[in-house]
């Protein structure tokens, strides 16, 4: 299994990023994608979920109207477009699919996302 997620950096308050995640090692199609984060001194959160198909997804309520989930099933890859970004939304974010999916909790590297001016 391997989960490679890339697109973070450093942006204003107000800026954009859009994240990717890499998946392989399992039958990407037929599983939900998750994006969760964890900031400074926080616990780690989930931020969105898109079903395995359709249109399916679900968001944290603070990231409502402002960040976008979506995948590319053909390239095994799940996005996650975030604009208006806050300071509040620094934190390394990770995707994952659900632990059936490859039998181990298993967690990539992540992609730092630091909102600063």
């Amino acid at each position: 299994v391997q989960l490679v997620e890339s697109g973070g950096g450093l942006v204003q308050p107000g800026g954009s990023l859009r994240l990717s995640c890499a998946a392989s090692g399992f039958t990407f199609s037929r599983y939900s994608m998750t994006w969760y984060r964890q900031g400074p001194g926080k616990e780690r959160e989930l931020v969105a979920t898109i079903a395995n198909v359709g249109r399916g997804t679900y968001y944290k309520d603070s990231v409502k109207g402002r960040f976008t989930i979506s995948r590319d099933n053909a390239k095994n890859t799940v996005y996650l477009q975030m604009n208006s970004l806050k300071p509040e939304d620094t934190a390394v974010y990770y995707c994952k699919p659900p632990i059936i999916a490859t039998g181990t909790d298993y967690w990539g590297r992540g992609t730092q996302v630091t909102v600063s001016s």
